[in-house]
């Protein structure tokens, strides 16, 4: 698979905590993007944050949380992309969700040695 030198980046806010059809959510997205063949995804775990209702989630020891923020991140085209919102939308229920233009450098497999 290649991809065009333009392309997006969707990026996906939600909580640790966040689950669809009892799997974590950040799981389901990803294993959805995978079966709808998207380009990559990575998930990131972030040891603060807040959003919408402004409640910090932080990994602080004296103020474990448990739902803390995590972030996925999917390149692909644009259309791909604009194909995937509607799957995602019926996956979750809160969080943000952006979309930004990126520049593909390269996208490539390792070679095996």
């Amino acid at each position: 698979m290649s991809l065009p030198e333009d392309g997006k980046i969707l990026k996906i806010y939600i909580g640790e905590s966040d689950r669809w059809e009892h799997k974590p959510l950040y799981e389901a997205i990803v294993e959805k993007a995978k079966e709808q063949g998207m380009a990559g995804a990575t998930v990131l775990r972030g040891p603060m944050g807040f959003g919408a209702t402004s409640h910090l989630h932080t990994a602080k020891i004296l103020r474990l949380s448990m739902d803390l923020p995590f972030i996925i991140e999917i390149v692909d085209t644009g259309e791909k992309i604009e194909k995937f919102l509607p799957t995602l939308d019926t996956m979750i229920t809160g969080g943000l969700v952006t979309i930004e233009d990126v520049k593909v450098i390269h996208y490539r497999a390792a070679q095996p040695k």
